[in-house]
């Protein structure tokens, strides 16, 4: 029997950079939930982001948020994953060395950007509907770093190659799409957190069903029987999961969580 769903967001449930989600997904979920059937939103975003997606349901999933670093739901920071703050430092000031590429830092509630592209800020609060905070310096920022953020318009990987080499040994570094590159601390990743709620709701993988479509969501892959990559997915993940499901824009998780209900 499953008891827990986890689903990767952009372009596994909406389009990159989308917060309008199909409104069948929320009775979807309450029915779900009326089975037992836990049912937790896995993303880069931040948790704020993830909330305006499922704000109908928001207090019956839980956010898996910053790719892992936080774990949460409405209301509610459960587990975070800070990364040691020199090394969060070094890594931004890399960034900065690069052409063309944006920088954004996470905190536990908000993020920090000291960007004057306002295309880029429109995005991410018109798009992904993030909470930010502009800053003088993101480097000077008090709080707790849970993850550093690198932006491109396209081909962000081989803007990056040379980060990765860089500090790969020191963060779990990862990329998102065609557009973000993630950098948290060790170990941390959608897998790690998806094993959190396993652990803390003594929740087996044969138990779980999870989705997804980048890299990214690879180790969410080891920790549930029941995976699928949707159609629209990269090669190295529908060739990671179990089983496929219909591409984001035909609706394909929803498809199979019908079938399961």
């Amino acid at each position: 029997m499953i008891k827990l769903i986890a689903s990767d967001i952009d372009g596994t449930l909406v389009s990159d950079g989308e917060h309008r989600l199909d409104p069948e997904y929320y009775d979807v979920i309450l029915k779900l939930r009326g089975k037992g059937i836990q049912f937790a939103a896995a993303s880069g975003r931040q948790w704020a982001s993830i909330e305006a997606v499922f704000e109908p349901v928001k207090e019956k999933v839980f956010y898996l948020s910053d790719n892992g670093a936080y774990v949460g739901c409405h209301g509610r920071n459960l587990f975070l994953n800070p990364i040691e703050r020199e090394t969060a430092l070094e890594l931004i000031r890399a960034i900065r060395r690069i052409p063309g590429l944006e920088v954004l830092v996470g905190g536990p509630d908000v993020v920090y950007a000291d960007t004057k592209n306002q295309e880029f800020l429109d995005l991410l609060v018109r798009g992904y509907r993030f909470q930010v905070k502009q800053v003088e310096e993101v480097t000077g920022i008090e709080d707790h770093i849970i993850k550093v953020s690198a932006y491109r318009t396209h081909n962000i990987q081989e803007a990056v190659e040379g980060l990765i080499g860089q500090f790969g040994d020191r963060m779990k570094m990862t990329i998102s799409g065609d557009w973000w590159m993630d950098a948290m601390a060790p170990g941390v990743c959608k897998g790690q957190a998806v094993r959190v709620l396993q652990d803390n709701l003594d929740i087996k993988p044969e138990e779980t069903m999870v989705f997804g479509d980048q890299m990214n969501d690879l180790e969410m892959f080891d920790q549930a029987y029941y995976s699928f990559a949707v159609a629209n997915a990269r090669e190295e993940v529908k060739k990671a999961a179990r089983f496929q499901a219909d591409s984001n824009v035909n609706r394909g998780v929803l498809k199979v969580l019908k079938q399961l209900l």
